[in-house]
C-alpha cells in the first residue's frame, strides 16, 4: 500500500522537523555573541542555553507522540509550531541568560511536539495508510541512510539564517497539505510526570558536572545532586513499569541489540554534542573565526558523510554482517580524525592542513556510525513498536548531547590556562566518549543474528490500570 497523505505533506513535515533539529546546535555559533552580550557570563551558564533546550526536547518526545496518536497529529504538529515560533520569538527578546533559558525550553518543548507528531507516527504522513507496512519501510530506509532528522554538523554552517519569519507560512501550510490523523485505539494519558522526571535526572546529572570544578568532585554537594538524579531515574523507571503509557517501555531494553543501541547512542553523541560545541569554540575563540566563517568551516566534513552512509555503510554491513561491525569501525574512523586533530592543533590558523583533514575524517565516521546505530535498533524493533522504539532512541541521543556538553564545560576550571592544551584536554574526552560508544556496540552489536524484533506484547511494561 502506497501513502494515501498529500505529496506536499512530506516536504512540510520535513522543513518543519529541520528547523526543529537544527536548534539542537545553532546555539554553539553564537556562543562568543551571547556572552558578549551578557557580560562576565561563564561558558557553564551559557551551556544551559543549549543543554536546557536539548533536555526539554528529550523529555518531549515520547510523551507528545502518544499525545499526538490520542488527539490528532496536526493538531498536536501545528500546537508544536506555534510553541516553536513562540519560543523563538521570546529568545529575542531575551534581556539575560535566565530569561534566554526559559525561552529557550518554550521552544523546545514546541519541537519536541512538532518533531513527535512528524517523525514518531506515519500516520500523519500517510493519512489511512497502513501503518505496520509504513513502519517496515521506514526500518529499512534508515538502516540504510540514516535518521534524517538528526542534525550534522553543517547545520552549524546555516546558524546565522534567520528561521523564525517563516512559522506563520509553515503554519498556514500545514493546514492546507498535512491531513489530520489519530489513533483510535489510544486511551489514557501519557506519562508527563515520567518525562518531567527524566528531565530532571538528566539536568541533574548536567548540572552536577557543569558545577563539578566548583563544589569539589567529591564534595557533599556535590553527592547529593547525583542523588538527587538518581532518585529522579529511579523514580521514573518505577513509573514507567506500572504506566500504560510510560516514557521509557522498559520491555524495549530487554533485547540486546536495542539496549546496546540505546547504550552507545548515549555515548556517541555525548562525543558528538562535544565535538560540535569544543570545535565552534575553538574556531571563534582561539583562531577568532567569524560565526559565518567557523560555520563555512566546520561544514566540508558532512559532505562526506552522505555518500558514507548511502553507499559504504551499507555494503560494509552486507560484508561484515551487520550494522554493528559497521557502527564499531565508524567509532574508529572518528577517534581515529580526533587523534589526527589532536595531534595537529595550534594556536596559529591553518585551516587546510590541520584542521580539514581531521573534519572529512569525522565526517565519513560519522557516515559509517549514526546509520548502523540507527539500522541496528531498527532491526531489533518488530513494526509496531518502530515508533516508540524510534523515540526512545532519539531521546538517548538528546540525552548524551547533553551529557557530552557538560563534561566538556567542566574542563576548563582545572586544566592549564593556555586555551590549547584546554582544547587538547577536551579532544582526548571525545575519544573517551567515542572508545566507549566503540566498546559497547563490539559487546552488544556485533552478533551476526542480532535480536530478534520485539513485539507489542513483550515491549510492553506492566501496567494494567490507567494512570490518571
Amino acid at each position: 500500500m502506497r501513502p494515501t497523505g498529500p505529496p506536499g505533506s512530506v516536504g512540510v513535515l520535513a522543513l518543519a522537523v529541520f528547523m526543529s533539529s537544527l536548534d539542537l546546535f545553532i546555539v554553539n555559533l553564537a556562543f562568543p555573541y551571547i556572552g558578549r552580550e551578557y557580560h562576565a557570563t561563564s561558558l557553564g551558564s551559557l551551556s544551559w542555553v543549549l543543554n536546557a533546550y536539548t533536555i526539554a526536547f528529550a523529555a518531549m518526545l515520547v510523551p507528545a507522540g502518544r499525545w499526538a496518536d490520542r488527539v490528532g497529529r496536526r493538531r498536536i504538529f501545528v500546537a508544536g509550531l506555534i510553541g516553536f515560533s513562540l519560543g523563538s520569538a521570546l529568545c529575542g527578546l531575551s534581556r539575560g541568560v535566565p530569561e534566554l533559558i526559559a525561552a529557550r525550553i518554550i521552544q523546545a518543548a514546541g519541537a519536541g511536539l512538532a518533531v513527535a507528531a512528524a517523525g514518531q507516527r506515519p500516520g500523519i504522513r500517510t493519512g489511512q495508510g497502513d501503518r505496520d507496512l509504513v513502519g517496515v519501510r521506514r526500518a529499512r530506509c534508515r538502516a540504510r541512510t540514516g535518521d534524517r532528522r538528526q542534525p550534522g554538523p553543517a547545520q552549524l554552517a546555516l546558524g546565522v539564517l534567520d528561521q523564525h519569519p517563516g512559522g506563520r507560512a509553515r503554519r498556514a501550510l500545514t493546514a492546507r497539505v498535512v491531513p489530520e490523523s489519530k489513533d483510535q485505539h489510544t486511551r489514557g494519558r501519557p506519562d508527563l510526570a515520567g518525562a518531567m522526571l527524566l528531565a530532571g535526572a538528566v539536568g541533574l546529572v548536567a548540572f552536577a558536572l557543569v558545577k563539578a570544578p566548583d563544589l569539589g568532585w567529591g564534595s557533599p554537594r556535590f553527592l547529593e545532586v547525583m542523588a538527587a538524579s538518581v532518585a529522579c531515574g529511579a523514580i521514573m523507571i518505577w513509573r514507567s513499569r506500572q504506566h500504560h503509557s510510560p516514557v521509557i517501555e522498559l520491555g524495549l531494553l530487554r533485547s540486546r541489540t536495542f539496549s546496546g543501541t540505546f547504550a552507545a547512542s548515549i555515548l556517541y553523541y555525548a562525543a558528538f554534542g562535544a565535538f560540535v560545541l569544543n570545535s565552534a569554540e575553538f574556531l571563534t575563540g582561539v583562531w577568532h573565526y567569524s560565526a559565518i566563517r567557523a560555520g563555512l568551516a566546520i561544514g566540508p566534513g558532512p559532505l562526506m558523510v552522505l555518500p558514507f552512509a548511502r553507499v559504504i555503510a551499507p555494503r560494509l554491513a552486507t560484508r561484515l554482517g551487520g550494522p554493528g561491525r559497521v557502527a564499531v569501525i565508524g567509532c574508529l574512523v572518528n577517534a581515529g580524525a580526533m587523534a589526527l586533530w589532536l595531534s595537529q592543533i595550534q594556536a596559529q590558523p591553518a585551516y587546510l592542513t590541520r584542521l580539514l583533514p581531521a573534519q572529512l575524517f569525522f565526517g565519513a565516521g560519522v557516515g559509517l556510525t549514526i546509520p548502523s546505530l540507527l539500522g541496528a535498533g531498527s532491526v531489533s524493533l518488530s513494526p509496531d513498536r518502530f515508533g516508540t522504539g524510534s523515540g526512545i532512541l532519539n531521546m538517548a541521543r538528546q540525552a548524551g548531547t547533553v551529557l557530552g556538553v557538560a563534561a566538556l564545560v567542566a574542563i576548563p576550571a582545572h586544566v592549564s590556562p593556555d586555551p590549547v592544551t584546554t582544547f587538547r584536554h577536551a579532544i582526548v574526552l571525545i575519544i573517551g566518549f567515542l572508545a566507549a560508544a566503540g566498546l559497547v556496540a563490539a559487546f552488544l552489536l556485533t552478533g551476526k543474528a542480532g535480536s530478534p524484533p520485539v513485539p507489542a506484547a513483550a515491549a510492553a511494561a506492566t501496567p494494567v490500570e490507567e494512570t490518571r
